[in-house]
């Protein structure tokens, strides 16, 4: 029995590429999402049991009850991955375009990761405590008061995502930047442009891509995260991550910890959907050519 012609295995050959990854999509994303989806409509307790309910209201009941830690989230987020930009563009600039270690440089971005996460929170509570060196040294200099604290505060969840999510930023900033043609910035000099008109005509364009997809990956793990919160903060900090892990494990609710993950789910895509059509998803196809 003869096989498929050339012409329909060229045709199948994409799908076959395909099927792992969309297999692996199946089982790990989509199907425990409709679980998950079936769970949220549901009521009753742990000890009585769950039955199917459609309860819609566990929707508006989470939203109502815990509005405010989802504003905190987002701001919280959204001023880490700020700082995470402000902080990776000069450092990946640099690697890309002074450097001569880059490899070297590169290792320590990413150094952080051989060591738990967890670990590197709680090296962060050391370091911020009352009695540490950084707090004593604030006070020295007259930036934090004599009975000042850095530790559970605001400032110290914030400083906490920004160093665990910073490599996320940094490294696609440094692909993209890495990828840009020095002629194009020469170029730009021989036209009379100045250093600064080059570098905001030429290099930060072409860098877009790299600034997008550095922002996704650090916002949206960043939005869900609990255990900086939980480790530098207190429950006035606490974010949205801190209540759908409590209601997971603690509380046992789980109809209201899957309605909130879906509503975080489709907050986080339409933030992202948003995000892209303002940077604007042809520009970043440009660039990315």
């Amino acid at each position: 029995m003869r096989g498929p012609s050339l012409p329909t295995r060229r045709k199948l050959f994409p799908y076959v590429l395909l099927g792992p990854g969309l297999l692996w999509l199946l089982v790990f994303y989509l199907v425990p999402s409709l679980t998950q989806s079936y769970v949220s409509l549901e009521s009753g307790n742990l000890e009585q049991g769950y039955t199917f309910s459609w309860a819609w209201h566990t929707y508006s009941d989470a939203i109502s009850s815990y509005g405010d830690q989802f504003a905190r989230s987002f701001g919280y987020a959204a001023v880490s991955t700020v700082l995470c930009l402000i902080i990776a563009f000069p450092l990946a600039y640099y690697i890309a375009f002074k450097s001569r270690r880059k490899n070297l440089l590169l290792v320590l971005i990413v150094l952080p990761f051989f060591t738990s996460y967890l670990v590197r929170t709680i090296a962060w509570e050391t370091i911020l405590a009352d009695d540490g060196w950084v707090v004593h040294a604030l006070q020295a200099v007259g930036l934090l008061s004599d009975d000042g604290r850095l530790l559970a505060t605001r400032t110290a969840v914030i400083a906490g995502i920004t160093y665990n999510f910073l490599p996320f930023m940094a490294l696609p900033l440094y692909v993209s930047l890495e990828k840009i043609d020095r002629r194009l910035i020469e170029a730009a000099g021989d036209l009379y442009a100045s250093r600064f008109t080059a570098f905001r005509k030429v290099t930060v364009p072409l860098a877009l891509p790299g600034i997008f997809a550095g922002s996704l990956l650090t916002f949206i793990p960043a939005v869900g995260d609990f255990i900086n919160a939980q480790f530098l903060g207190t429950s006035r900090q606490y974010m949205i991550g801190n209540v759908i892990q409590s209601k997971f494990l603690v509380v046992t609710d789980y109809p209201t910890a899957a309605a909130l993950s879906f509503m975080l789910m489709f907050v986080i895509i339409a933030a992202v959907l948003l995000y892209a059509k303002a940077l604007g998803t042809r520009n970043l196809t440009e660039a990315a050519i």
